[in-house]
């Protein structure tokens, strides 16, 4: 049994990884319960969020969903816990959540020393800053000298480290466990700057008290290829994650939205039938029925309906697809195919 020190950008503080990771059985511990229980952020607008009636919604939390749906048939059969960034990966090592889809950064050390498996990427993003309009400022460059406030326990701290060194510029951390200790901090002047990756910029600006007063610099220092997380040691598991992302992207791909899937099982593509599971049974290999991702689509929409709902142009948010438009468009969202 190894144990592994792990510190900073890992995600705690001093993190013990012990490792007997996942036992091979995860499926049947969710069937078992009725439910899956996955680890989402404190609130994020746009990515996991709770109403004031305690309904999550968001792009991560449609991932929790999709899941739920192709095992259980059903998107609601779904509990969230709310992770800040130093607890999320403990959470999921010790088996408080099956999984966890939280804006988490997909890097090497977290995918190889923590005993975790990454299953993709639901939202490509980069580390911006944001600053008051009255400072005057335009680049990213200019902010030498300056105070700024991120979260403890994540990849955003080396990354600001990285970059004013790179520039030969000074600058004061203000850091945080909890997210919207961050923005509190930030909204009542105790620094200059807010950084986290941009996506998180533009969703917590949402919570200050004049966020037209605020805005995004134009530059993004780091890859911050966002997705969903899972124990290592259950390959079905982590198949079941990844090919239910996979569907969404590829249902998208072939104009299968939430509205027409029961019309598309009768498609003449046979892409299109063996993803439905009207041709071939490829939900068996997953230990899932045929129509595992017909379920998961009906229940949140293919990628594209998802990415809308939640942070596209017509929300809060207002975030243009860029890099995460499908690979025919010209992003980076491109699915492996089901045959």
């Amino acid at each position: 049994m190894k144990k592994i020190m792990l510190t900073g950008a890992l995600g705690a503080a001093a993190l013990v990884f012990t490792g007997a990771a996942a036992s091979a059985a995860t499926l049947d511990d969710v069937k078992a319960k009725g439910f899956v229980q996955c680890g989402v952020s404190q609130g994020l607008p746009g990515f996991s969020n709770p109403d004031a009636d305690g309904n999550w919604s968001g792009l991560d939390v449609d991932l929790c969903r999709a899941v739920a749906a192709a095992i259980f048939g059903d998107g609601e059969a779904v509990k969230f816990t709310p992770l800040s960034a130093k607890e999320r990966f403990t959470a999921l090592q010790s088996g408080e959540v099956d999984l966890l889809s939280r804006n988490t950064t997909w890097t090497m050390s977290r995918d190889t020393q923590l005993g975790l498996n990454f299953a993709g990427v639901n939202y490509y993003d980069g580390q911006g800053f944001m600053i008051r309009t009255s400072m005057d400022i335009n680049s990213a460059l200019e902010l030498s000298g300056a105070s700024i406030c991120t979260n403890t326990g994540t990849t955003t701290e080396l990354n600001v480290a990285d970059y004013f060194r790179a520039n030969n510029m000074d600058y004061e951390l203000v850091a945080f466990e909890k997210a919207d200790e961050v923005v509190a901090a930030y909204d009542a002047g105790r620094c200059d700057v807010y950084t986290t990756d941009a996506s998180g910029l533009y969703a917590q600006r949402l919570k200050l008290t004049n966020p037209g007063e605020h805005k995004v610099l134009p530059e993004i220092i780091s890859k911050e290829p966002l997705g969903p997380v899972v124990r290592q040691g259950d390959d079905q598991w982590f198949n079941i994650i990844k090919w239910v992302h996979i569907a969404t992207i590829n249902a998208e791909e072939h104009g299968v939205t939430m509205a027409n899937v029961e019309e598309m099982k009768s498609s003449d593509n046979p892409e299109v039938k063996r993803m439905l599971g009207s041709e071939g049974n490829f939900g068996e290999s997953i230990g899932l029925d045929a129509d595992w991702a017909a379920k998961a689509i009906a229940a949140v929409g293919n990628y594209g309906e998802i990415f809308d709902r939640n942070v596209g142009p017509d929300t809060p948010l207002g975030i243009s697809r860029g890099v995460n438009a499908l690979w025919t468009k010209g992003g980076l969202m491109y699915g492996p195919p089901i045959r």
